[in-house]
């Protein structure tokens, strides 16, 4: 139990002396006592086992929905009640109340891989369009009937508290304001720089910790420091102007007020993943808690993956690329250096493969988590999804990384320095580069032990991530939104929280004493000189 668990002793060896009445009656006076106590514990935590809670989800990928239906799982799981507003239908349980928004919020299942690499790299197109929908999936969600319901008759509904996944915009906060409850978060991406500020009121220091857009997870040369802080400051630019744009234009309820600031922030990361960095105490790191117990693998899989004396190769680009839509010189490059390894190869393919390999299976999907936990594959070629990366994390197997956007290059870049992968250019891989680097990974051992040391770092943690949520769920409730935890820095401007009002103050009282010793010398030099020149005057 997150709480501690109840431990009671009673010292009955001392009963035997007494008759069988007498000794009857012991035990039924200490049976009391104990479920007295039992009773008065259990009562000492009812307001947090029974909390009511709206949980709304507006971000329509399925790796983010797997992260928010894990965290609510195990909040079910503890006792509480549920209202979810998904996109993602999983169906009604005890304690869990569905309402499904996909007719208005459209899941991002099998996208065009050009486009997204057109409309999804280049930060000037994709920072404004992620803001736009963001706050579209907001309106799309406030404007649900039962949501409607919900805002207008606040007080019936009775909600503790509000869990939702923050996206480049605020505006998930709205409902919050209007219940007039605490809130917590849930980020599905190992890091939020670009919002933290706002959220937290912190910024992480940029000499240490890369942005989220940035390639590197740690900048180590002046040019990445450089570049870092050049990301940071566009990315923010960028972002108020946006949203400064979208509030003229297009006024909405949210923002006419002050938003509700997160309780607590559950974020997608662990130390693995992400290197070290400052964060505020409401921040807790929840990584890998999508992973479920593996369940057995299809028969004819299995059979393949067995009947492989050299290993298996599994490829996948998740959920949300086609790669059957990456370009033809691509998916070329990756047939002629497949077809070239001893290992067999499992390729996640959503369409029928033309002249596939022999040493190839094709499905349009796998149980990636069960293949990968088999000791027979050698090799995890992926996209960089951070779900793909903790399930490689947790079944120690190298990665072969072609990270496409957004965190994907942070992720990958991550396990290289971890020692347990390889990343290269999606764009540019050519056969020869691809069959080089499977046989480095596959052949080298080095980054078999890597694997294996990351991932005995990665499940070595005090609770698992689904505890944690609970703990500190239900610490927010017991402790009224636990206020203590927020940091100053949220009542700060940005002047302030930058010191650019102290610095300036240092400067000007530096001028101020550098004027009066400059001044002070030029009237001492005019004295000096003036006596001097009297001097030679009355000698000559």
């Amino acid at each position: 139990m997150p709480f501690g668990d109840v431990y009671i002793e009673v010292d009955v060896s001392g009963l035997r002396s007494f008759k069988p009445e007498r000794r009857k009656n012991m035990f039924s006076f200490a049976a009391t006592l104990v479920a007295l106590y039992a009773c008065s514990s259990s009562l000492q935590w009812t307001p947090a086992s029974a909390a009511n809670i709206l949980a709304v989800q507006t971000i329509p990928g399925k790796s983010h929905w797997n992260v928010m239906r894990s965290m609510l799982r195990a909040l079910t799981d503890r006792g509480h009640t549920l209202t979810v507003f998904t996109p993602f239908v999983d169906g009604d349980r005890d304690g869990y109340t569905e309402v499904d928004v996909s007719e208005k919020i459209a899941p991002n299942l099998g996208i065009n891989a050009t486009f997204l690499i057109e409309n999804y790299i280049p930060l000037r197109k994709a920072m404004p369009s992620m803001i736009n929908h963001s706050r579209k999936r907001c309106d799309m969600i406030y404007g649900h009937p039962r949501m409607v319901d919900i805002l207008n008759r606040a007080a019936a509904w009775h909600f503790d508290l509000v869990v939702t996944e923050p996206f480049m915009s605020e505006c998930v906060a709205y409902v919050a304001n209007v219940l007039g409850v605490p809130m917590v978060h849930v980020v599905a991406f190992p890091v939020v720089t670009y919002s933290e500020r706002p959220l937290t009121g912190h910024v992480p220091n940029l000499a240490a910790a890369g942005h989220a857009m940035s390639r590197r997870g740690t900048p180590k040369t002046f040019a990445e420091r450089f570049g870092n802080v050049a990301l940071m400051v566009y990315c923010s630019a960028l972002t108020w102007y946006t949203e400064w744009k979208l509030r003229r234009s297009n006024p909405r309820p949210y923002d006419a007020m002050d938003l509700v600031r997160p309780s607590m922030i559950f974020i997608n990361s662990h130390s693995i993943t992400i290197p070290a960095r400052s964060q505020t105490s409401d921040f807790v790191q929840i990584g890998g808690i999508h992973l479920t117990p593996p369940e057995p693998i299809p028969k004819d899989i299995l059979e393949f993956i067995d009947d492989a004396p050299h290993g298996v190769i599994f490829l996948s680009f998740g959920s949300m690329i086609l790669m059957s839509s990456l370009p033809e010189t691509v998916q070329l490059a990756f047939k002629d250096a497949l077809a070239r390894v001893p290992q067999k190869v499992l390729w996640k393919y959503e369409e029928k493969m033309k002249e596939i390999p022999d040493n190839v299976m094709s499905r349009k999907w796998f149980p990636q988590r069960d293949i990968l936990l088999h000791t027979n594959v050698k090799l995890f070629i992926s996209h960089g999804g951070i779900s793909g990366v903790y399930e490689s994390l947790d079944a120690a197997v190298p990665v072969l990384g072609f990270p496409i956007y957004h965190d994907q290059h942070r992720n990958i870049e991550n396990l290289v320095n971890a020692g347990m992968a390889i990343g290269m250019d999606l764009l540019s891989v050519t056969e020869g580069t691809l069959l080089n680097a499977i046989s480095e990974i596959v052949n080298n051992d080095r980054y078999q032990k890597n694997a294996k040391i990351a991932s005995e770092r990665f499940k070595d943690r005090p609770m698992s991530p689904a505890e944690s949520v609970v703990y500190w769920t239900e610490y927010v409730l017991r402790h009224k939104g636990a206020p203590h935890l927020k940091s100053h820095a949220l009542n700060l401007t940005w002047y302030q929280y930058f010191l650019v009002n102290v610095i300036s103050t240092f400067l000007f009282i530096a001028f101020v004493v550098l004027f009066i010793i400059y001044y002070g010398l030029r009237v001492i030099r005019s004295h000096i000189c003036t006596f001097f020149h009297s001097v030679n005057t009355k000698s000559k």
